[in-house]
């Protein structure tokens, strides 16, 4: 019996391997590490992140030209999530499996842990303080408006132009293939949106679907004007360079929660801030964390704002996020087998483990990853 649970092995991963590449669409554009070296939970790995270069003029002179410091930069990601789904396949199963017989029950196992990675990168989101459309609208019911106010927003924070990503809940997705029936969509001549439900590049960007697009919950205020409390310097309260920093918000009457992923405006700018931590607008002053530090000096009185629940579609360049998965250690268990194969595809590194256990063969999948906002200026939310 042993050769036959050594094949089945193989056959197993073969279909895990097409279930991860068939779903997911936001892990598999972010940015990711592939190496293979072995690591256990708790773990830090660095994904590498190019840094910004200049040009300068050209002098001639006898002395060497000194080189640009141009160091990448290095973003620790904490390989903090180990999650696992498992079946048990009694003998005869397993003999038809390692025959050839398909297993339909294997895939969801699969998909359980590729969505619980999907929607662990997604929750990402409370970092990004970008955001265009009307929160409680579907964007492109109308007009591709939503598209290009997102890409104006992602030049303006200076986001590389190439890979760009519009990813869109089904909702958002049908309106904007409505769009490409009814008015071309800027057509370039390929029948795959009509043809195939694929929209393709439009905008520089290419546009995916994902059926696990969150919602932001966000509470509206309660009466009673919120205000920046006085005069308030641009970095104020910023330890690291102005990528986060303090608001000091003056609450007229009724206090008002604030929550993570929070996004304020203050009368008279245009940059929009996002809440890192939770917390509770008290009637007097509070201090709130916000990213980035403030952009623009206030000097008090100016009208804060907050923007409404809303669905967060994403348009996303692939270093706003940095994504690490890898395989984990062999352990000392009673394991029969065990196999770990990482995805080109998609990034992810599963592990198989096939133990006996009560008259049966239990197969356990597992995997380890982590993630977290690299570049919060790359990614903007497009409010639905």
């Amino acid at each position: 019996m042993a050769n036959v649970f050594t094949d089945v092995i193989p056959i197993i991963f073969a279909r895990a391997l097409q279930t991860l590449r068939a779903t997911c669409a936001l892990t598999q554009v972010i940015n990711r590490d592939f190496e293979n070296t072995p690591a256990n939970t708790g773990d830090t790995v660095n994904v590498w992140i190019p840094s910004a270069a200049v040009d300068s003029d050209v002098t001639p002179t006898a002395a060497p030209q000194a080189g640009q410091d141009t160091v990448p930069k290095r973003v620790p990601v904490t390989l903090n999530r180990w999650r696992h789904s498992g079946f048990y396949l009694d003998d005869k199963n397993a003999e038809s499996i390692a025959a050839g017989v398909y297993n339909a029950q294997i895939p969801e196992h699969i998909k359980a842990l590729a969505q619980g990675v999907n929607s662990y990168v997604f929750s990402l989101y409370t970092g990004f303080y970008g955001l265009v459309g009307t929160p409680g609208v579907t964007p492109f019911a109308t007009d591709t408006t939503a598209a290009t106010q997102a890409r104006k927003l992602l030049n303006k924070q200076l986001a590389p132009m190439d890979p760009r990503y519009i990813i869109l809940n089904p909702d958002a997705e049908a309106s904007a293939l409505e769009q490409v029936k009814l008015s071309g969509f800027q057509n370039t001549g390929s029948q795959s949106a009509i043809i195939q439900g694929q929209i393709g590049q439009r905008y520089g960007m290419t546009w995916l679907m994902d059926q696990q697009v969150p919602t932001h919950p966000s509470v509206a205020m309660t009466a009673g004007a919120a205000t920046a409390n006085g005069v308030q310097a641009i970095n104020a309260g910023s330890i690291d360079g102005g990528r986060t920093g303090t608001l000091s918000i003056a609450k007229a009457t009724n206090a008002t929660n604030l929550i993570v992923g929070d996004i304020l405006t203050i009368a008279g700018q245009t940059q929009q801030y996002v809440v890192t931590a939770a917390v509770t607008l008290a009637v007097g002053n509070t201090t709130v964390n916000i990213a980035p530090a403030l952009q623009v000096a206030t000097a008090g009185g100016e009208a804060i704002t907050l923007a409404a629940a809303h669905v967060v579609n994403l348009a996303i360049h692939r270093d706003a996020i940095a994504f690490a998965s890898r395989p984990l250690q062999k352990t000392s268990q009673n394991t029969v087998e065990m196999m770990s194969i990482p995805d080109p595809v998609t990034g992810l590194n599963l592990r198989l483990e096939l133990v006996r256990q009560n008259k049966q063969w239990f197969y356990d999948f597992d995997i380890l990853y982590g993630a977290s906002v690299a570049r919060a200026e790359l990614g903007v939310r497009i409010a639905g």
